[in-house]
């Protein structure tokens, strides 16, 4: 992406997006029971709540009444359906994980095996978007943790950090490629969520040999324990990484989610917030739910002087239903410099369709 003099004027930016995490997988509905939700009708309502107060994209995580992750895609069609029923426009994206929460006491976190994640691309009614992890990663939640953040939780007990810092991610080249054909195929978007530039590398591989012909609407996820962590060398070299057609969401956890957010508003990205990122305010003094953190970057935003997108324009911002027919055109929309031609010399290039002369 480039900053040119101007760049950081709002009226030379993309509307802000906001997306809200607000059902925190990796929490017990006793870490925060007032904006945990677990009946269905709650988990739905917080969906409208966070919409009301200005997200447009919410990630989707589902609760079983005990209060556990959900792993039934039942329960993601039932939560699918009545979100969809009650704020239409909203942009609904489905963490691919389905749910990482430990199955029981005891048990350590962990994804679901490739074939029950493929599933997600059968969901009833459709998505708009379905997250996606790029090559197989240590996912170790709580490592950039302090015992402050997890202070009085379920995470900061010693089963707790031990069931979230062995976590891995599956997502191997053969999963990652069936994957996105399936998504596209059944008119779902791919939402890219990347740990580093080397796994933008190998998103951008696959778009060049044509096995991966969608937008790069993506989310740097900053957390560290894999993943890059949250400082302003990592995300300069990342922004820079990407192509001018990308579409960038900055992702972080506690403390960091703020400050990062706030740099996400200048410079023209777009943002995450909700319980499943941060549950603090800034001194600590109290938990802060989901409504209140979106309501927060709304202020924020506005004394920025950058308009907060609606629902219609959230859409055309991440190009929800567009996907592109061969490698040329994806590298074309998506910013890139074109695939080298037969006996092409030299690496300076121009992204684009050819032109009659």
């Amino acid at each position: 992406m480039n900053f040119m003099d101007g760049s950081l004027f709002p009226e030379n930016q993309q509307k802000l997006v906001i997306t809200c995490a607000p059902y925190g997988p990796e929490w017990e509905p006793a870490d925060f029971p007032q904006d945990i939700p677990v009946t269905m009708e709650d988990q739905i309502q917080k969906a409208v709540d966070c919409y009301n107060a200005g997200a447009t994209v919410i990630h989707i995580h589902v609760r079983e009444l005990d209060g556990k992750g959900s792993k039934r895609l039942s329960k993601f069609n039932e939560l699918i359906a009545g979100i969809r029923a009650r704020v239409p426009d909203m942009i609904l994206q489905v963490g691919g994980s389905i749910s990482f929460a430990p199955e029981a006491d005891g048990d350590v976190a962990k994804w679901l095996s490739d074939d029950t994640r493929h599933m997600l691309a059968e969901l009833t009614p459709k998505p708009d978007q379905v997250t996606i992890a790029i090559n197989s990663n240590q996912m170790n939640v709580v490592e950039q943790m302090c015992a402050a953040d997890v202070a009085g939780t379920s995470l900061g007990t010693a089963a707790g950090m031990a069931a979230y810092s062995e976590m891995t991610i599956p997502a191997g080249p053969a999963w990652v490629e069936e994957h996105i054909k399936r998504l596209s195929n059944n008119g779902i978007q791919t939402h890219f969520q990347l740990a580093n530039i080397t796994q933008l590398e190998t998103v951008e591989r696959n778009m060049r040999r044509g096995a991966c012909n969608v937008p790069l609407i993506l989310t740097w996820v900053a957390i560290g324990g894999g993943f890059d962590a949250p400082n302003i060398y990592n995300l300069a070299n990342f922004v820079r990484a990407c192509p001018d057609g990308s579409v960038l969401t900055l992702e972080t956890s506690m403390l960091n989610v703020l400050p990062l957010n706030m740099m996400a508003i200048a410079m023209g990205l777009h943002v995450r917030c909700g319980i499943e990122d941060n549950i603090w305010t800034q001194d600590r003094s109290r938990k802060m739910s989901t409504v209140e953190q979106i309501e927060q970057l709304v202020r924020i935003a506005k004394e920025f002087g950058r308009p907060v997108a609606t629902a219609k324009e959230a859409r055309e911002i991440y190009k929800i239903g567009t996907f592109y027919k061969n490698a040329d055109e994806t590298l074309a929309e998506n910013g890139f410099a074109p695939n080298r031609k037969p006996g092409h010399k030299g690496a300076t290039q121009h992204a684009g369709h050819a032109v009659a002369g």
